[in-house]
Order: C-alpha cells, then structure tokens, then sequence
C-alpha cells in the first residue's frame, strides 16, 4: 500500500479506501503480467500490465468515496493525540501527522510521499517539501470529503 493509502486508511477507518488505494499497486500487475507471459506474451495482455504502475499515483484524489463524507478528520487527529499522549504538532508538521498515525515518518518515506504526490520541487530542501506535503495531505483529505478544521487548513 502506498504511504498515503495508509494515511487515508488510518484516518478514515480502512473500509473501501484501503482496497482502493492499494488494489491497483499491489495486484494489478502481478495478475496481468504472469497471464501474459503464460500465453506467450499476447499484445493486448502486456498494455494492461503497464498502466497500474501509475495507479498508486492516481489513488490521492480518488481513494475514499462515500464513507469519508462522514468523517470529521479534525476529532479523528484530536482522539489519536489524546490516546498517544505525545505532544505532536500534527495540525501543521507532516512529520508529526505521520508519527501520530504510527506510519514511518523518515526522510526517505517522506521522500516516497514527494513522488506519490507528484512533487517537482528539489526533495533535498526537506523543509520545503515538509511543508508542501502537509498542504497537500490535508487539501487530499478535504477533496475526498473528509472534514478538515480551519487551523489544519494552509491558506
């Protein structure tokens, strides 16, 4: 499962996000391409084994669908805060939004992120790319209907 799957799967509840974001990456292609070598390579079998490699990348907007309307992201964070005890600046660092949702939250997962993401700034200038990533996690969340507060919003 891609890195944003399992934030979707975290805050969201799993549910159908979770087969959604991780179907295409995860079994599309070792589906296809044993069929198709198994037949002696038919041409139609092998342009379908190509095209789930960017379907981790399309997953971010279309992961979650009706379950998600109905979660309050902001309350889900709060109770997750609250049960971990850790004081984590989650609202704004994307390094403690991934700590707070036990997911692996260094440099090279949030590289793994960047690419997901689609990220064209330089992945070196790791404060950057943070703040970009924190952006982009909470604008996905809010576009797959998710209820995001005002003070996790970027503006």
């Amino acid at each position: 499962m891609s890195l944003f799957g399992s934030i979707i799967s975290k805050i969201f509840g799993g549910g159908a996000a979770t087969a959604q974001a991780s179907a295409p990456q995860a079994s599309d292609t070792p589906t296809v391409s044993p069929a198709a070598t198994g037949t002696g390579g038919a041409g139609s079998g092998t342009s379908g084994a190509t095209a789930p490699t960017m379907g981790g990348a399309a997953s971010p907007t279309s992961a979650p669908t009706g379950s998600a309307a109905s979660v309050d992201v902001g309350q889900v964070l709060s109770d997750m805060a609250a049960k971990k005890g850790e004081n984590l600046n989650y609202k704004q660092s994307i390094v403690d939004l991934l700590k707070l949702l036990d997911l692996n939250s260094s440099l090279p997962a949030r590289k793994q992120l960047a690419d997901e993401l689609h990220y064209t700034g330089d992945k070196d200038d790791s404060a950057t790319m943070n703040v970009w990533l924190h952006k982009q996690v909470v604008q996905k969340l809010a576009e797959n209907g998710g209820k995001v507060p005002s003070d996790m919003q970027h503006t």
